[in-house]
């Protein structure tokens, strides 16, 4: 309560100071349009500046203000560089105690001098002009507070990424690891489409949807859970090889490898197979590591990652077998119950083996992963659009990628049997009535299947799990800028 009152009477202080601005016709919120020089650029030119006795432009926000007599030093950051400012009463003359006065911790201004060191061999600018480009009403908080209260941190992450140089750099990593990777595709002869987020039947995964109405059309529609259906229509219209980075939806919990919106790459490469896009993925992640943070190894966690070794390939079946002694393949549905139950993992009895066989997986197995692995060779009845493996009709031809205990990435080789994919689709259907995840029958994308698909692969990345991982980031909301939270 006193914290609340303090801000409230600072607030109302700082809105006088505003107000007692404009009547003297200096404008606190002015447009600004000068060309500046960034601080980063100014520390690193800094010896020549001197020299030259140039004069310098730049703008950023203050920190911190130090008041000693005839002199104010003033702490000056923008994008986490930071450079001392110096008003002297003898340079500024009849403007000096106006600047004391009111510049305030927070607030956004524009400054114009002579680069210079103090005595303490501190990089200075030498004020000569001062401009407010931006009034801070409420004050930055002195100790952040969100270090106690971390959701407070994704609440506010505009302050988060204000005072904690290491979040800001986190997001600036992950915005380098996507530029790679739509750069890596476009170089690999992939192009980049964009299909629809609004969709009347939403698929391509297991997922319970968001539902939402549109009222011109008087139509349900829902937010996608994949792009997968509709980059499949385009491989039809002769779009060989192409990839989508976008937003996708799902009505499912949050955890700290969880959240309902999320970044996820998905491509399609037509006259290749699963083991195709193993490979590419591989030496994607391999140059990756190369190029942005020059290493073969990395932390994650507890964990030493290490990408310079081949990655593991391992049939899923065989380690689900080896880890819980359930084979799912030759065991009875009262056998795995029992066996599940002796595991102690919450089941619900009405559903299928299908369904027991990935929670067993993601129970006992994935944690167990921690090197970059492939797990390959899924049960078919799990996969419902992927075709069947040539050589064991009751297995897919179907990969993950497993990292530090997640999967960072799912792939297969499409089906394209507009038959063998409405007999999947028909068994899913069935599945709705009890399980909200279960995949929609969609007639329109077994139209097109009908016109011939070419044979191809398909393969999904989650890109704010790879960042994560690749930024030792302890939780997938670390790398989301506004992850979903509850109300307060």
């Amino acid at each position: 309560m006193k914290k609340e009152i303090s801000l409230k009477k600072i607030k109302e202080e700082r809105i006088k100071k505003i107000e007692a601005l404009k009547k003297g016709g200096i404008e606190v919120f002015p447009e600004f349009s000068k060309k500046i020089s960034s601080i980063e650029e100014v520390l690193k030119n800094f010896s020549k500046l001197k020299k030259e006795k140039k004069k310098v432009l730049v703008a950023g926000r203050i920190f911190s203000k130090r008041e000693m007599g005839k002199l104010c030093f003033i702490d000056l950051k923008q994008s986490h560089f930071k450079i001392q400012i110096l008003l002297k009463k003898d340079v500024l003359k009849k403007d000096y105690p106006f600047f004391l006065k009111f510049l305030e911790l927070g607030d956004i201004i524009a400054v114009k001098g002579e680069v210079m060191e103090t005595k303490t061999k501190e990089k200075t600018i030498l004020a000569q002009k001062i401009q407010i480009l931006a009034k801070a009403i409420l004050p930055l908080p002195k100790e952040w507070y969100g270090l106690k209260d971390v959701e407070e941190r994704f609440r506010k992450r505009y302050l988060d990424l204000l005072l904690n140089k290491e979040v800001y750099e986190r997001f600036l990593l992950k915005s380098k690891i996507i530029t790679f990777i739509r750069n890596y595709f476009l170089n690999h002869g992939f192009l980049e489409v964009q299909t629809p987020i609004l969709q009347p039947i939403p698929g391509g995964a297991f997922a319970e949807p968001f539902k939402t109405f549109h009222r011109a059309l008087k139509l349900n529609l829902y937010l996608r859970i994949a792009p997968e259906l509709y980059l499949k229509r385009l491989t039809i219209g002769g779009f060989e090889k192409i990839f989508e980075i976008g937003k996708c939806f799902r009505n499912e919990g949050i955890d700290k490898n969880h959240n309902p919106e999320f970044l996820m790459l998905e491509a399609y490469w037509s006259y290749a197979n699963f083991e195709d896009f193993m490979n590419f993925l591989e030496k994607m992640l391999k140059t990756l590591l190369k190029e942005i943070f020059k290493t073969k190894k990395i932390k994650f966690q507890n964990f030493t990652l290490d990408f310079s070794k081949k990655f593991k390939r391992v049939d899923i079946v065989k380690l689900v077998k080896k880890d819980s002694q359930i084979d799912f393949e030759k065991d009875s549905e009262e056998e795995i119950l029992r066996k599940i139950e002796k595991l102690n993992l919450e089941i619900e009895r009405k559903l299928p083996p299908r369904y027991l066989f990935d929670l067993v997986f993601k129970k006992v197995s994935l944690p167990k992963i921690i090197e970059p692995t492939f797990v390959i060779f899924h049960p078919k009845n799990i996969s419902p659009l992927a075709k069947k493996n040539p050589n064991n009709p009751l297995r897919a031809s179907r990969f993950q990628l497993i990292i530090a205990g997640m999967e960072v990435a799912n792939g297969y080789s499409e089906e394209n049997d507009p038959l063998e994919q409405e007999k999947a689709f028909l068994e899913q259907k069935k599945l709705l009535k009890f399980d909200p995840e279960a995949q929609r029958y969609d007639p329109d994308f077994l139209e097109a299947l009908s016109y011939g698909m070419p044979p191809c692969a398909g393969i999904g990345i989650g890109l704010d799990r790879l960042t994560m991982i690749l930024t030792n980031a302890p939780s997938i909301k670390e790398v989301i800028f506004f992850p979903l939270l509850k109300p307060k």
